[in-house]
């Protein structure tokens, strides 16, 4: 009996695999990274980031469909978009928090070279060779410009464009150096009032994540109490899940019910994420 639900959608499931098979250039950039990659950081999460949510959405209603009819499919496919595009809005703020802490660390080393007399190429240089990632190679390129001669404010602009998670932190920085050249004000000064700045909106953003936990909670306990509700209606005998999957009422009120808890979820999040900014 089961064997004969799943058969059909076994085509559907091979035609969503193809589309999300890489193409020519996708692979060659997918071996390039296993090979660039240490051994054990290649992970699943990593390899889940990738993927398109829309394409995610369609193998999981794919898979929904013979169960829950087409109402399941939609349903699916809308819960497992929203969970997709969550995570990976999740994995972005770390990322950019994380940036964010590298990019403070980096200015005071940067100042503390610039204090003591070091030219600024020499210091950025200098700030450059203590570690590795996107703001030390940042750093090491300002560091190329200012040898050269070119404008380190432009500079700096063209990599805010590039890393939207320190964007406002770099043209900060390139504002700075950019008063420091034309006026002739001290940089370390202005660097460091850049630091500090930075530093106190890392640790005011550490704070208001923390208040929001609480609310984050209720949104998420809040948008499990109608898959709770069916739940608890199969273990009395209802039978929900038969009247869902299996009466044209039932399918309209799925679509509907889910996308309305899907809509909620994401309205919760942007609000959320405005009194992050703010």
């Amino acid at each position: 009996m089961v064997s004969a639900a799943v058969s059909p959608s076994i085509p559907l499931l091979f035609c969503a695999a193809l589309l999300c098979w890489p193409g020519g250039q996708g692979r060659l950039r997918l071996r390039t990274a296993r090979a660039a990659t240490p051994v054990g950081r290649w992970s699943w999460p990593k390899r889940l980031h990738g993927l398109r949510p829309e394409l995610v959405g369609v193998g999981a209603g794919v898979v929904a469909g013979p169960w829950g009819g087409v109402g399941g499919a939609i349903a699916a496919s809308s819960v497992t978009v929203l969970i997709v595009m969550r995570w990976r809005a999740a994995v972005r703020r770390r990322q950019a928090t994380a940036q964010l802490a590298e990019l403070v660390d980096v200015l005071g080393l940067l100042v503390a070279d610039l204090r003591v007399g070091a030219h600024p190429a020499t210091a950025a240089a200098a700030a450059a060779s203590a570690g590795d990632g996107p703001v030390y190679s940042i750093l090491e390129s300002v560091a190329a410009g200012a040898r050269l001669g070119a404008r380190v404010p432009v500079l700096l602009h063209q990599h805010a464009a590039a890393e939207p998670g320190i964007a406002d932190g770099l043209s900060r920085l390139a504002s700075a150096w950019d008063l420091a050249e034309r006026h002739g004000m001290g940089l370390a000064e202005l660097v460091d009032a850049v630091r500090a700045d930075l530093d106190a909106r890392l640790r005011l953003g550490g704070e208001v994540r923390a208040q929001l936990a609480g609310p984050r909670a209720t949104a998420g306990v809040l948008a499990g109490l109608p898959l709770l509700g069916v739940v608890l209606g199969e273990g009395v005998g209802a039978g929900p899940l038969r009247v869902l999957a299996d009466t044209g009422v039932g399918q309209v009120l799925l679509v509907v019910g889910t996308a309305l808890v899907c809509a909620g979820t994401a309205w919760s999040d942007r609000i959320m994420a405005g009194a992050a900014r703010t």
